[in-house]
């Protein structure tokens, strides 16, 4: 299935319409009330119009967190909230809040500095096992600014020339979040932080991730993440990270996202990297659940 397919809406249930957002990825899903506890076939159409799509958007669902947790439960077991911080209570602990008033993560908005959340990342690639997919809920908003990107890795790939394809298809690089949140080195009194990174190891994953679902093809390296490739010289290394992170986000595979309150976004994080912009000063609060996922598979197979 390419990025935009006419076989996401080919067995849509009644009322529910599709509205593509780009050529190439991207689409806003009508018709549905997440908030409803769907029927196998609606879960189905679902996953069909996010693997076809690779980011889906909902308007006006306004969830609370046990209904954000029920719908994303519903495409696999939910992973803790995140590596390096709690959920929101002990009744949510998948829901991970991401709030500008004190992002735990560093993360923040126009002034408080670079983090990973304002960089092109993939989420939580620096884990052996990368969820498959995130649902986003939009809580509270700025009155302008904090919009999000989401660009197609599948897309990506495929347009880039043969010679290039053929030598990514081999390749190997390394995930590392130590220097992404180092923050934590300097603002832990607890030590709890610096004991939960000194846990976090490099992990090896493949260069060129092919899909489990349709068996495309995709880049899965980031711009936050990923430290180096294996097997070439460090200058090397840079130059094809700088050329593929610099090829991914072209706007041809990209699409930005304007929130509105009560929105859910739902992206596959097999095949997506994404940019939250931190163009704001007011508040922005966010509630994110992943879901979990497998090994990344490359052309040969599994990395051993």
């Amino acid at each position: 299935m390419t990025a935009v397919d006419d076989t996401a809406t080919a067995s849509l249930p009644d009322g529910w319409s599709i509205e593509p957002l780009t050529g190439s990825i991207g689409a806003i899903v009508h018709g549905i009330d997440l908030r409803d506890e769907l029927s196998d076939a609606e879960v189905a159409a679902v996953r069909t119009a996010l693997v076809g799509y690779r980011v889906i958007f909902f308007r006006g669902q306004d969830l609370t967190p046990t209904q954000q947790v029920a719908f994303a439960r519903r495409f696999g077991e939910l992973t803790p909230a995140h590596p390096l911080v709690g959920g929101l209570d002990d009744q949510h602990p998948e829901v991970l809040v991401l709030d500008s008033a004190d992002y735990p993560l560093g993360v923040g908005s126009r002034g408080s500095g670079t983090s990973y959340n304002d960089r092109w990342h993939t989420d939580v690639t620096f884990s052996e096992r990368p969820p498959t997919a995130t649902v986003l809920a939009a809580k509270v908003l700025p009155a302008r600014g904090g919009d999000t990107l989401w660009c197609d890795l599948v897309g990506a790939y495929e347009t880039l020339s043969d010679p290039i394809r053929r030598l990514l298809d081999d390749l190997v690089a390394v995930h590392d979040a130590s220097a992404t949140f180092s923050r934590f080195r300097d603002d832990d009194p607890s030590g709890q932080q610096n004991q939960r990174l000194a846990q976090l190891r490099s992990v090896r994953h493949p260069v060129v991730r092919v899909h489990p679902e349709t068996g495309e093809r995709g880049l899965f390296v980031n711009d936050t993440f990923t430290r180096e490739i294996e097997g070439l010289l460090p200058a090397e290394s840079d130059a094809l990270l700088r050329l593929l992170n610099t090829h991914m986000v072209q706007p041809e595979r990209v699409v930005r996202w304007r929130w509105q309150q009560g929105d859910v976004a739902f992206w596959d994080n097999r095949s997506t990297a994404h940019y939250a912009t931190a163009d704001y000063t007011d508040r922005r609060v966010m509630h994110r659940v992943t879901i979990a996922g497998e090994r990344p598979v490359g052309v040969a197979g599994s990395i051993d």
